[in-house]
């Protein structure tokens, strides 16, 4: 209790939150973890958090960042530990528009960045469904992904510069706004991705862009998974890279969102085996111009090769949004993915991600590993087909968790076998650190257990997390 105390004298009663008062930050987003904190601390600045950070060092005590707990590996389990909650720290500190950069604090809520900006007409590209919950600082920890990593890149992309608390209570400054600056080892990437264990990241600078000012989307059912590609390069050659997103859905994917969400519709008129959301944004203004039917220069481009990929068989049907009505209707089908898929019971969720053209491979391969195991088991997926990322589901017929770890291997064995990895945008926590061991290159497991002692030396910060015994 000494510690909590001297918390309690810095940050006040208010802010030091122990007992069934810390019912919200006692199990994860999936409802997989569950854990009985020392208290939650709540912060309101970098000076307070360096207070807590060396009350903890002092007693030894372990302590757990969290932000908004939307992590699905168990990352913020906290087990007679502080929890180090973020999220009275949501300033917006400064938006510059014309560098096209916005300096937040880490609990700063993704819908929140994404409304300040929007009045610059600015976009940060950081899209998914958890937005409205998510917090930046959390999105850093674990290098988030999300929708539009075709065309902007993972959260490491998107970030310029930090301000991390270490686990001693000293504070890094890190806070550049720089494109270039080669003075030694870029340290900020050791903390993106980190997971909390290595330090506490307290503000960040954020790369921004332009908000296009015209988006064409569209739902398309494909024959086969393989006639996808073609489709995806020919808009990229066509628009300058201007692809947004591009999403893979397939039918059990389909048929699940419309038994679970209501109001849900199928996204064509007849079903489809393989159904892609495509978006392309642009900020060209002579891309907004119209042809004699009023279509846009950008939407014909669309259309033009959906057409011909229809008479040529290789697309079975399309639908183009033609207003942001519609073009929300297609997001929030795929952006239900969570929701749908997370926290079935029994459930085996993996995160891969695989070459571009090795998708189709992936998922031949993997269904004939799996089904030798578990024959009356059933295989969910969605992927982020434009970056190769694919969240694999496999339902076992047993829920005792005996095919857990047979099944997780074998779909390892198939990653590997197609030089993919076994975590693309989620994380390690504490559900992939068995991965980690069995997969992990050694000499990078050793480099990275070197680089977390020279950090945390005594092993304070988000113990037991990403690094496997």
């Amino acid at each position: 209790m000494d510690i909590i105390d001297r918390i309690r004298a810095d940050l006040g009663d208010k802010y030091v939150v122990t007992g069934n008062d810390a019912g919200p930050w006692k199990q994860d987003w999936t409802k997989a973890y569950h854990w009985e904190p020392l208290a939650v601390v709540r912060p309101k600045n970098t000076e307070q958090v360096q207070m807590v950070a060396r009350a903890c060092s002092s007693a030894g005590v372990a302590m757990v960042p969290v932000g908004g707990n939307t992590g699905l590996t168990g990352a913020t389990k906290a087990h007679n530990a502080i929890m180090i909650s973020l999220d009275r720290m949501n300033t917006i500190r400064e938006i510059k528009p014309n560098a096209q950069v916005a300096i937040v604090e880490s609990g700063a809520i993704l819908d929140s960045i994404h409304q300040a900006v929007n009045a610059y007409d600015l976009v940060f590209p950081l899209v998914f469904g958890a937005r409205g919950s998510a917090m930046i600082g959390g999105s850093l920890s674990t290098n988030a992904g999300g929708s539009n990593v075709l065309r902007y890149g993972n959260t490491r992309d998107l970030c310029l510069g930090l301000e991390v608390v270490l686990a001693d209570g000293r504070v890094m400054n890190l806070m550049s706004e720089l494109r270039k600056d080669n003075t030694g080892l870029n340290l900020k990437h050791l903390f993106i991705g980190s997971e909390g264990t290595l330090g506490i990241i307290t503000a960040a600078v954020l790369r921004l862009y332009r908000k296009p000012l015209a988006y064409a989307t569209a739902m398309v059912g494909l024959r086969t998974l393989q006639d996808s590609l073609p489709l995806l390069n020919r808009l990229q050659n066509e628009t300058g890279g201007c692809v947004e997103a591009f999403e893979f859905m397939p039918r059990r994917y389909i048929e699940r969102h419309i038994s679970k969400i209501e109001g849900a519709t199928e996204p064509l008129d007849n079903p489809h085996e393989v159904n892609i959301l495509v978006e392309i944004g642009t900020t060209r203004e002579s891309d907004l111009e119209q042809d004699g039917t009023g279509t846009s220069k950008l939407q014909g481009i669309l259309e033009e090769a959906l057409m011909e990929m229809i008479e040529a068989d290789t697309a079975q049907d399309a639908v183009i949004a033609l207003n942001e009505a519609q073009r929300r209707v297609m997001w929030e089908r795929r952006e239900a993915a969570a929701e749908i898929s997370i926290g079935q019971e029994g459930a085996i969720d993996t995160d891969v991600s695989v070459p571009l053209d090795d998708v189709p491979k992936f998922l031949h391969m993997v269904s004939e590993r799996v089904q030798k195991i578990d024959p009356k088991g059933n295989e969910f997926f969605i992927s982020h087909l434009g970056d190769g990322n694919l969240h694999y589901t496999f339902h076992p017929s047993d829920h005792s968790g005996v095919f857990k770890e047979p099944i997780t291997e074998a779909i390892e064995d198939v990653v590997l076998a197609l030089n993919g990895s076994f975590s693309a945008e989620h994380g390690i926590g504490l559900s992939k650190r068995n991965s980690m061991a069995r997969r992990k290159d050694p000499v990078a497991l050793e480099m990275m257990r070197s680089i977390k002692t020279a950090l945390d030396p005594t092993n304070l910060m988000n113990p037991g997390k990403v690094y496997p015994d």
